[in-house]
């Protein structure tokens, strides 16, 4: 019987794809399997994946003979998957050895719809641990009691689909699909409803999962029209929500949050292709219209004096310059992304998908741990997929 499905979708990633498959061996078990769906390669990346098929046991490859993006792709998985419980993984990505099985061990432990967990960032040669922004762990929790407060980064900010473990309940009920066609920002939609329809949930503390940051084939490295996607994704949180029983007091957040990661558009909108700078322009504008007006007037005070001026009348979502005349646009984007806000997220990248935004504010013990603070036990840095301890920090590239 099958227990655990891990979804692993891949485009064009033939320089990483190998890190990801040994890691993928390295987690091999009688009860796993590995649906690997390639999204219409062009770089040769198939021709691995058919080699992996008979090299890692469990791998089963799913191949798109038109290219449709990540959520297609993973909804693509979630059609043949067959294990009690699932999870996924992108296909640039890796796990540590022996992380699927103490993934399995903590859903089975606590018993909930979901599990969330920690994960590791590497960014060329550095390893910084994120954790999921919730303090209370190894406890089964309410998830809809995880998206509030609306000022500070919750549960629904760290929106990492691979940053978990789901039971298959949630599958059968339609809460784990995906917008299709969406190619950035598509966990933003999938995680409030998760938050939203879930019954139950828990946090652990597990750093198995390596996620690779500065990719540039990336699209969150690309300013082209598909960067756009953040606006029907979070339009549709938006319409979603307002249909909720508690929507008076979720709206606030979902539309800060929206105005948040609309704001870090507009601020770096120089990134962008210059008939897409435009259509950003038009398309926010058109977007801030649509919201409440009087939840909208109530976020904008709140988001502070700079953001709130890129999205009010007469700002750059309005077609104006950005930011005030006398300094240069890439030093305004440059000072701005610099700054951490808490409605972007968790780790600072834009939308959801997207801009992984900030640390939670006055600091906690994530924090401590990420700025070496004697009072805090260190992560032990072992090896990468090709060896060592399960939930080891490795110290150097795979």
């Amino acid at each position: 019987m099958v227990k655990l499905s891990v979804i692993v979708p891949f485009y064009n990633v033939r320089q990483f794809a190998p890190d990801t498959l040994r890691s993928l061996k390295a987690n091999a078990r009688d009860d796993v399997e590995f649906l690997l769906v390639d999204d219409c390669s062009s770089d040769g990346t198939r021709d691995l994946l058919e080699r992996a098929v008979e090299e890692v046991p469990g791998a089963v490859l799913l191949p798109h003979e038109v290219n449709g993006g990540l959520a297609t792709a993973r909804n693509t998985g979630l059609d043949a998957a067959r294990g009690t419980y699932l999870t996924f993984l992108d296909g640039d990505d890796w796990y540590a050895p022996g992380y699927c099985g103490r993934l399995l061990d903590a859903a089975e432990r606590l018993g909930t719809d979901f599990v969330r967990v920690d994960h590791v960032q590497v960014t060329g040669r550095a390893r910084q641990i994120h954790r999921m922004p919730h303090g209370r762990r190894e406890v089964p929790l309410r998830p809809l009691d995880a998206i509030l407060p609306a000022d500070r980064s919750t549960s629904v900010d760290y929106p990492y689909a691979w940053a978990g473990i789901y039971h298959r309940r949630l599958l059968d009920s339609g809460v784990l699909r995906f917008r299709d066609g969406l190619r950035t920002a598509e966990d933003r939609p999938w995680i409030w409803r998760l938050h939203r329809e879930a019954e139950s949930f828990a946090v652990t503390s597990l750093y198995g999962v390596f996620y690779r940051r500065g990719v540039s084939s990336s699209l969150t490295q690309i300013g082209d029209v598909r960067q756009l996607d953040f606006l029907r994704a979070f339009d549709q949180v938006v319409e979603e929500t307002a249909a909720h029983a508690q929507a008076a007091e979720l709206l606030p957040k979902a539309i800060r949050t929206y105005c948040a990661v609309m704001a870090h558009h507009l601020e770096s909108i120089e990134r962008f292709e210059p008939a897409v700078a435009r259509t950003l322009r038009a398309e926010s504008a058109a977007a801030l219209g649509r919201l409440p007006q009087d939840i909208l007037r109530s976020t904008l005070s709140a988001l502070g004096p700079d953001r709130a001026a890129r999205l009010r009348p007469g700002g750059p979502a309005d077609g104006a310059p950005l930011g005030p005349p006398g300094r240069p646009p890439h030093r305004r984007a440059a000072r701005g992304r610099a700054r951490r806000h808490p409605d972007l997220g968790a780790d600072r990248r834009p939308g959801g998908g997207g801009v992984r935004g900030e640390a939670r504010r006055g600091g906690g013990r994530g924090d401590r741990r990420r700025r070496g603070d004697p009072r805090r036990p260190q992560p032990h840095r072992g090896a990468g997929p090709r060896g060592g301890r399960g939930g080891a920090l490795p110290a150097r590239r795979p």
